[in-house]
Protein backbone atom coordinates (compact mmCIF):
# COMPACT_ATOMS: atom_id res chain seq x y z
CA UNK A 1 0.00 0.00 0.00
CA UNK A 2 1.47 3.60 -0.88
CA UNK A 3 0.12 6.56 0.69
CA UNK A 4 1.77 8.79 -1.67
CA UNK A 5 -0.62 10.59 -3.77
CA UNK A 6 0.31 10.51 -7.48
CA UNK A 7 -0.07 14.25 -9.51
CA UNK A 8 -3.47 12.85 -11.33
CA UNK A 9 -4.81 11.79 -8.05
CA UNK A 10 -3.59 15.24 -6.56
CA UNK A 11 -5.41 16.84 -9.48
CA UNK A 12 -8.61 15.19 -9.14
CA UNK A 13 -8.62 15.98 -5.54
CA UNK A 14 -8.70 19.69 -6.79
CA UNK A 15 -11.19 19.38 -9.11
CA UNK A 16 -13.56 17.75 -6.95
CA UNK A 17 -12.83 20.40 -3.83
CA UNK A 18 -13.52 23.05 -6.52
CA UNK A 19 -16.82 21.60 -7.68
CA UNK A 20 -18.30 21.18 -4.49
CA UNK A 21 -17.45 24.19 -2.94
CA UNK A 22 -19.43 25.86 -6.02
CA UNK A 23 -22.15 23.05 -5.54
CA UNK A 24 -22.82 22.48 -1.99
CA UNK A 25 -26.28 23.91 -0.58
CA UNK A 26 -25.01 26.46 1.83
CA UNK A 27 -27.64 25.40 4.56
CA UNK A 28 -28.15 21.86 5.76
CA UNK A 29 -31.25 19.74 3.90
CA UNK A 30 -34.11 19.20 6.11
CA UNK A 31 -34.06 14.98 7.05
CA UNK A 32 -34.10 13.15 4.03
CA UNK A 33 -36.47 10.69 6.42
CA UNK A 34 -38.98 13.18 5.51
CA UNK A 35 -41.23 13.98 2.96
CA UNK A 36 -39.88 17.13 2.01
CA UNK A 37 -36.47 16.32 2.79
CA UNK A 38 -36.34 13.11 0.85
CA UNK A 39 -37.45 15.62 -2.41
CA UNK A 40 -34.52 17.87 -1.68
CA UNK A 41 -31.86 15.19 -1.53
CA UNK A 42 -33.21 13.77 -4.28
CA UNK A 43 -32.98 17.28 -6.23
CA UNK A 44 -29.44 16.87 -5.11
CA UNK A 45 -28.54 13.82 -6.06
CA UNK A 46 -29.55 15.34 -9.73
CA UNK A 47 -27.34 17.92 -9.39
CA UNK A 48 -24.35 15.69 -8.62
CA UNK A 49 -25.37 13.67 -11.43
CA UNK A 50 -25.20 16.41 -13.73
CA UNK A 51 -21.85 17.41 -12.65
CA UNK A 52 -20.81 13.97 -13.42
CA UNK A 53 -19.88 13.28 -9.20
CA UNK A 54 -22.99 10.70 -8.43
CA UNK A 55 -20.89 7.25 -8.72
CA UNK A 56 -17.62 8.36 -8.87
CA UNK A 57 -16.22 4.56 -9.86
CA UNK A 58 -19.06 3.29 -11.82
CA UNK A 59 -18.52 3.30 -15.65
CA UNK A 60 -19.39 6.33 -17.39
CA UNK A 61 -22.36 4.53 -19.77
CA UNK A 62 -24.02 3.53 -16.37
CA UNK A 63 -24.00 7.31 -15.01
CA UNK A 64 -20.38 7.29 -13.05
CA UNK A 65 -17.03 9.14 -13.60
CA UNK A 66 -15.06 5.98 -14.60
CA UNK A 67 -12.62 6.92 -11.96
CA UNK A 68 -11.13 3.34 -9.43
CA UNK A 69 -11.75 3.13 -5.89
CA UNK A 70 -9.08 5.40 -4.71
CA UNK A 71 -10.22 8.12 -6.18
CA UNK A 72 -13.31 7.27 -4.95
CA UNK A 73 -11.96 7.61 -1.24
CA UNK A 74 -10.36 10.73 -2.54
CA UNK A 75 -13.87 12.28 -3.53
CA UNK A 76 -15.61 11.01 0.19
CA UNK A 77 -12.43 12.54 1.99
CA UNK A 78 -14.00 16.13 0.05
CA UNK A 79 -17.14 15.31 -0.04
CA UNK A 80 -17.54 15.00 3.78
CA UNK A 81 -14.83 17.98 4.29
CA UNK A 82 -17.34 20.23 3.15
CA UNK A 83 -20.34 18.68 4.60
CA UNK A 84 -21.94 17.91 1.87
CA UNK A 85 -25.71 16.02 1.75
CA UNK A 86 -26.31 12.46 3.33
CA UNK A 87 -26.76 10.37 0.02
CA UNK A 88 -30.32 9.69 0.09
CA UNK A 89 -30.35 6.60 -2.32
CA UNK A 90 -27.37 5.30 -0.43
CA UNK A 91 -29.17 1.54 -0.91
CA UNK A 92 -29.05 1.69 -4.69
CA UNK A 93 -25.69 3.25 -5.13
CA UNK A 94 -23.69 1.99 -2.51
CA UNK A 95 -25.56 -1.80 -2.32
CA UNK A 96 -27.00 -2.64 -4.94
CA UNK A 97 -25.18 -1.01 -7.76
CA UNK A 98 -21.91 -3.31 -6.98
CA UNK A 99 -24.50 -6.40 -6.63
CA UNK A 100 -25.91 -5.42 -10.30
CA UNK A 101 -22.17 -4.91 -11.52
CA UNK A 102 -21.41 -8.60 -10.43
CA UNK A 103 -24.34 -10.36 -10.93
CA UNK A 104 -26.32 -8.17 -13.32
CA UNK A 105 -26.93 -8.92 -17.04
CA UNK A 106 -26.45 -6.26 -19.72
CA UNK A 107 -29.96 -5.68 -20.03
CA UNK A 108 -29.76 -5.14 -15.93
CA UNK A 109 -26.82 -3.09 -16.06
CA UNK A 110 -28.69 -0.58 -18.59
CA UNK A 111 -32.17 -0.69 -16.98
CA UNK A 112 -30.99 0.36 -14.00
CA UNK A 113 -27.70 1.61 -12.88
CA UNK A 114 -28.32 5.08 -15.06
CA UNK A 115 -31.53 5.37 -12.70
CA UNK A 116 -29.91 4.53 -9.61
CA UNK A 117 -26.89 6.85 -10.13
CA UNK A 118 -29.12 9.93 -10.92
CA UNK A 119 -31.78 8.94 -8.03
CA UNK A 120 -34.52 9.07 -10.70
CA UNK A 121 -35.22 5.70 -9.02
CA UNK A 122 -35.01 5.43 -5.54
CA UNK A 123 -34.01 2.27 -3.36
CA UNK A 124 -35.28 0.82 -0.24
CA UNK A 125 -33.26 -2.48 1.24
CA UNK A 126 -36.20 -5.41 1.86
CA UNK A 127 -34.14 -7.91 3.91
CA UNK A 128 -35.81 -8.36 7.40
CA UNK A 129 -39.70 -9.69 8.02
CA UNK A 130 -41.09 -9.65 11.12
CA UNK A 131 -39.45 -13.35 12.19
CA UNK A 132 -36.57 -12.86 9.94
CA UNK A 133 -34.11 -10.43 11.43
CA UNK A 134 -30.12 -10.99 11.68
CA UNK A 135 -31.48 -14.74 10.99
CA UNK A 136 -32.20 -13.61 7.21
CA UNK A 137 -32.05 -17.61 6.21
CA UNK A 138 -35.75 -17.69 7.99
CA UNK A 139 -37.49 -15.66 5.47
CA UNK A 140 -40.78 -16.49 4.71
CA UNK A 141 -42.07 -14.42 2.11
CA UNK A 142 -42.51 -16.38 -1.54
CA UNK A 143 -42.47 -15.49 -4.99
CA UNK A 144 -44.07 -18.52 -6.50
CA UNK A 145 -43.17 -18.59 -10.61
CA UNK A 146 -46.32 -18.05 -12.70
CA UNK A 147 -45.26 -18.03 -16.21
CA UNK A 148 -42.74 -14.98 -17.13
CA UNK A 149 -43.64 -13.79 -13.34
CA UNK A 150 -43.48 -14.09 -9.51
CA UNK A 151 -46.64 -14.10 -7.65
CA UNK A 152 -45.05 -12.43 -4.25
CA UNK A 153 -46.75 -12.79 -0.71
CA UNK A 154 -45.70 -11.63 2.24
CA UNK A 155 -44.03 -9.01 4.54
CA UNK A 156 -40.35 -6.82 5.10
CA UNK A 157 -40.20 -4.69 7.54
CA UNK A 158 -37.28 -2.38 8.54
CA UNK A 159 -37.12 -1.43 4.67
CA UNK A 160 -34.60 1.34 4.32
CA UNK A 161 -35.81 4.48 2.87
CA UNK A 162 -38.89 2.43 2.22
CA UNK A 163 -41.53 5.00 2.94
CA UNK A 164 -40.76 7.50 0.20
CA UNK A 165 -38.60 4.59 -2.52
CA UNK A 166 -39.48 3.83 -5.98
CA UNK A 167 -38.17 0.24 -5.55
CA UNK A 168 -36.98 -2.25 -3.06
CA UNK A 169 -34.65 -5.57 -3.77
CA UNK A 170 -34.49 -8.04 -1.29
CA UNK A 171 -34.78 -11.70 -0.61
CA UNK A 172 -37.55 -14.31 -1.51
CA UNK A 173 -38.41 -17.77 -1.23
CA UNK A 174 -38.58 -18.87 -4.82
CA UNK A 175 -38.98 -22.99 -3.73
CA UNK A 176 -42.27 -22.99 -1.30
CA UNK A 177 -40.64 -26.36 0.11
CA UNK A 178 -37.29 -25.04 0.89
CA UNK A 179 -35.31 -24.17 4.34
CA UNK A 180 -33.15 -22.06 5.65
CA UNK A 181 -30.80 -20.35 2.75
CA UNK A 182 -31.69 -22.53 -0.18
CA UNK A 183 -34.12 -21.48 -2.56
CA UNK A 184 -34.23 -18.22 -2.00
CA UNK A 185 -33.79 -15.61 -5.02
CA UNK A 186 -32.62 -11.82 -4.87
CA UNK A 187 -35.39 -9.85 -6.65
CA UNK A 188 -35.88 -6.32 -7.60
CA UNK A 189 -39.82 -5.44 -7.01
CA UNK A 190 -41.41 -1.73 -7.67
CA UNK A 191 -43.12 -0.45 -4.56
CA UNK A 192 -46.07 0.98 -7.09
CA UNK A 193 -47.04 -2.42 -8.53
CA UNK A 194 -50.29 -4.16 -7.58
CA UNK A 195 -50.26 -5.86 -4.13
CA UNK A 196 -47.92 -3.46 -2.74
CA UNK A 197 -48.66 -1.61 0.19
CA UNK A 198 -46.60 0.45 2.21
CA UNK A 199 -46.93 1.70 5.03
CA UNK A 200 -43.86 4.15 7.24
CA UNK A 201 -42.81 3.76 10.38
CA UNK A 202 -42.33 6.18 12.92
CA UNK A 203 -38.25 6.24 13.91
CA UNK A 204 -37.37 7.15 17.48
CA UNK A 205 -37.35 10.66 16.24
CA UNK A 206 -41.02 10.32 15.20
CA UNK A 207 -39.30 10.41 11.41
CA UNK A 208 -39.95 7.99 8.67
CA UNK A 209 -37.03 6.50 7.97
CA UNK A 210 -38.13 2.87 7.31
CA UNK A 211 -41.68 1.26 6.01
CA UNK A 212 -43.14 -2.02 6.66
CA UNK A 213 -43.81 -3.41 2.92
CA UNK A 214 -46.98 -6.55 2.53
CA UNK A 215 -47.21 -8.11 -0.41
CA UNK A 216 -50.72 -9.10 -1.26
CA UNK A 217 -50.16 -11.06 -5.11
CA UNK A 218 -48.13 -8.88 -6.44
CA UNK A 219 -46.89 -9.61 -9.46
CA UNK A 220 -43.21 -9.14 -10.49
CA UNK A 221 -41.57 -10.42 -13.96
CA UNK A 222 -38.97 -12.94 -13.25
CA UNK A 223 -36.96 -10.21 -15.09
CA UNK A 224 -36.33 -8.57 -12.46
CA UNK A 225 -34.59 -11.52 -10.57
CA UNK A 226 -30.37 -10.93 -9.91
CA UNK A 227 -28.34 -14.41 -10.58
CA UNK A 228 -30.27 -17.61 -10.67
CA UNK A 229 -33.15 -18.89 -9.31
CA UNK A 230 -32.54 -20.28 -5.94
CA UNK A 231 -29.26 -18.66 -5.62
CA UNK A 232 -30.62 -15.44 -4.26
CA UNK A 233 -28.05 -16.03 -0.91
CA UNK A 234 -25.11 -16.18 -2.44
CA UNK A 235 -26.00 -12.63 -4.05
CA UNK A 236 -27.19 -11.16 -0.62
CA UNK A 237 -24.26 -12.25 1.13
CA UNK A 238 -22.27 -10.25 -1.79
CA UNK A 239 -24.48 -7.09 -1.20
CA UNK A 240 -23.84 -7.55 2.17
CA UNK A 241 -20.16 -7.38 2.13
CA UNK A 242 -20.68 -4.44 0.67
CA UNK A 243 -22.60 -3.25 3.63
CA UNK A 244 -20.25 -4.24 5.85
CA UNK A 245 -16.94 -3.96 4.23
CA UNK A 246 -16.20 -0.75 1.87
CA UNK A 247 -19.02 1.29 0.40
CA UNK A 248 -21.83 1.92 2.72
CA UNK A 249 -19.40 3.58 5.29
CA UNK A 250 -16.41 5.38 3.89
CA UNK A 251 -13.63 6.26 6.34
CA UNK A 252 -14.38 10.07 5.52
CA UNK A 253 -17.83 9.71 7.50
CA UNK A 254 -15.74 8.88 10.42
CA UNK A 255 -12.68 11.13 10.32
CA UNK A 256 -15.35 13.91 9.87
CA UNK A 257 -16.63 13.08 13.27
CA UNK A 258 -13.68 12.89 14.56
CA UNK A 259 -12.66 16.49 13.33
CA UNK A 260 -15.67 17.74 14.98
CA UNK A 261 -14.89 15.99 18.46
CA UNK A 262 -11.54 17.81 18.83
CA UNK A 263 -12.80 21.02 17.38
CA UNK A 264 -15.41 20.48 20.58
CA UNK A 265 -13.25 19.23 23.62
CA UNK A 266 -10.99 22.72 22.44
CA UNK A 267 -14.13 24.92 22.33
CA UNK A 268 -15.24 23.26 25.66
CA UNK A 269 -11.98 23.22 27.45
CA UNK A 270 -11.41 27.31 26.37
CA UNK A 271 -14.92 27.82 27.68
CA UNK A 272 -13.79 26.11 31.17
CA UNK A 273 -16.12 23.19 31.26
CA UNK A 274 -15.97 21.15 34.03
CA UNK A 275 -14.55 18.05 31.72
CA UNK A 276 -13.52 14.65 33.67
CA UNK A 277 -9.85 14.29 32.49
CA UNK A 278 -10.69 10.46 31.01
CA UNK A 279 -12.44 12.87 28.14
CA UNK A 280 -9.20 13.75 26.54
CA UNK A 281 -8.05 10.04 26.64
CA UNK A 282 -11.39 9.51 24.78
CA UNK A 283 -10.61 11.88 22.03
CA UNK A 284 -7.64 11.26 21.53
CA UNK A 285 -8.75 7.36 20.84
CA UNK A 286 -11.66 8.33 18.38
CA UNK A 287 -8.91 10.30 16.77
CA UNK A 288 -6.60 7.27 16.20
CA UNK A 289 -9.30 4.83 15.51
CA UNK A 290 -11.07 7.02 12.62
CA UNK A 291 -7.42 7.37 11.35
CA UNK A 292 -6.82 3.20 11.54
CA UNK A 293 -10.43 2.69 10.07
CA UNK A 294 -9.45 4.98 6.90
CA UNK A 295 -5.73 3.19 6.70
CA UNK A 296 -7.36 -0.42 6.75
CA UNK A 297 -9.76 0.92 3.72
CA UNK A 298 -7.20 2.21 1.68
CA UNK A 299 -5.28 -1.52 2.77
CA UNK A 300 -8.66 -2.77 0.97
CA UNK A 301 -8.78 -0.62 -1.93
CA UNK A 302 -5.81 -1.30 -2.46
CA UNK A 303 -6.38 -5.19 -2.51
CA UNK A 304 -9.13 -4.74 -4.52
CA UNK A 305 -7.16 -2.66 -7.27
CA UNK A 306 -4.75 -5.67 -7.79
CA UNK A 307 -7.38 -8.38 -8.12
CA UNK A 308 -8.55 -9.08 -4.81
CA UNK A 309 -11.71 -9.83 -3.02
CA UNK A 310 -13.54 -8.76 0.18
CA UNK A 311 -14.26 -11.52 2.66
CA UNK A 312 -15.42 -12.46 5.73
CA UNK A 313 -12.98 -9.58 6.81
CA UNK A 314 -16.06 -7.42 5.97
CA UNK A 315 -17.34 -8.74 9.83
CA UNK A 316 -14.51 -7.05 11.47
CA UNK A 317 -15.01 -3.86 9.27
CA UNK A 318 -18.97 -3.73 10.31
CA UNK A 319 -18.08 -3.81 14.24
CA UNK A 320 -15.35 -1.39 13.72
CA UNK A 321 -17.24 1.17 12.19
CA UNK A 322 -19.94 0.64 14.33
CA UNK A 323 -18.92 0.51 17.33
CA UNK A 324 -16.45 3.48 16.51
CA UNK A 325 -19.58 5.77 15.77
CA UNK A 326 -21.42 4.86 18.86
CA UNK A 327 -18.12 5.57 21.01
CA UNK A 328 -17.57 8.96 19.20
CA UNK A 329 -21.37 10.44 19.45
CA UNK A 330 -21.29 9.00 23.46
CA UNK A 331 -17.89 11.00 23.61
CA UNK A 332 -19.40 14.33 22.53
CA UNK A 333 -22.78 13.95 24.60
CA UNK A 334 -20.12 13.87 27.70
CA UNK A 335 -18.47 17.09 26.97
CA UNK A 336 -21.87 18.63 26.22
CA UNK A 337 -22.75 17.74 29.66
CA UNK A 338 -26.64 18.64 30.10
CA UNK A 339 -26.72 20.49 26.60
CA UNK A 340 -26.08 17.07 24.67
CA UNK A 341 -29.68 16.11 25.26
CA UNK A 342 -30.69 19.34 22.88
CA UNK A 343 -32.43 18.57 19.72
CA UNK A 344 -31.38 20.09 16.75
CA UNK A 345 -34.17 22.18 16.48
CA UNK A 346 -34.06 23.38 19.93
CA UNK A 347 -33.78 27.34 19.66
CA UNK A 348 -30.86 26.86 22.64
CA UNK A 349 -29.09 24.02 20.40
CA UNK A 350 -27.29 26.88 18.52
CA UNK A 351 -27.55 29.57 21.42
CA UNK A 352 -24.20 31.04 23.11
CA UNK A 353 -22.43 30.48 19.67
CA UNK A 354 -22.37 27.08 19.62
CA UNK A 355 -24.40 26.12 16.75
CA UNK A 356 -24.64 22.42 16.04
CA UNK A 357 -24.99 21.31 19.50
CA UNK A 358 -27.76 19.19 18.56
CA UNK A 359 -26.41 17.21 15.62
CA UNK A 360 -24.54 15.12 18.43
CA UNK A 361 -27.57 14.09 19.90
CA UNK A 362 -29.56 13.30 16.38
CA UNK A 363 -26.01 11.50 15.31
CA UNK A 364 -26.11 9.60 18.69
CA UNK A 365 -29.57 8.00 18.20
CA UNK A 366 -28.38 6.78 14.53
CA UNK A 367 -25.48 5.28 15.62
CA UNK A 368 -27.33 3.09 18.18
CA UNK A 369 -28.50 1.43 15.03
CA UNK A 370 -24.89 0.62 14.06
CA UNK A 371 -24.58 -2.49 15.46
CA UNK A 372 -27.69 -4.10 14.51
CA UNK A 373 -28.15 -2.86 10.96
CA UNK A 374 -26.04 -4.82 8.23
CA UNK A 375 -26.14 -7.48 10.31
CA UNK A 376 -25.41 -7.39 14.30
CA UNK A 377 -22.51 -6.93 15.75
CA UNK A 378 -23.24 -10.73 17.59
CA UNK A 379 -23.83 -12.53 14.15
CA UNK A 380 -20.56 -10.81 13.10
CA UNK A 381 -18.36 -11.89 15.99
CA UNK A 382 -19.82 -15.45 14.87
CA UNK A 383 -18.82 -15.29 11.33
CA UNK A 384 -15.59 -13.78 12.70
CA UNK A 385 -14.82 -16.85 15.22
CA UNK A 386 -15.63 -19.69 12.25
CA UNK A 387 -14.48 -17.86 9.36
CA UNK A 388 -11.32 -16.20 10.14
CA UNK A 389 -10.82 -17.56 13.50
CA UNK A 390 -11.70 -21.55 12.33
CA UNK A 391 -13.22 -21.85 15.84
CA UNK A 392 -15.60 -24.46 16.05
CA UNK A 393 -19.80 -23.72 15.99
CA UNK A 394 -20.99 -24.40 19.92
Amino acid sequence: MDLTYTAEQEAFRREARAWLEAHVPREPLPSFDTAEGFQAHRNWERELHAGGWAMVPWPVEYGGRGANLLEWLIFEEEYYRVGAPGRVNQNGIFLLGPTLMEYGTPEQKARYLPKMASSEEVWAQGWSEPNAGSDMANIQTTAIRDGDHYVVNGQKTWASRGAFADWLFGLFRTDPDSERHRGLSFVLVPLDAPGVTVRPIAQLDGETGFAEVFLDDARVPVANRLGGEGEGWKVAMATAGFERGLMLRSPARFQGTARRLVELYREALAAGAPLEPSLREAVVRAWIDAEAYALGTYQTVSRLLEGGKIGAEASLNKIFWSELDTFMHETALRILGDRGELLPEAPAAAANGAPGVGRWLDGYLFSLAGPIYAGTNEIQRNVIAERILGLPRS
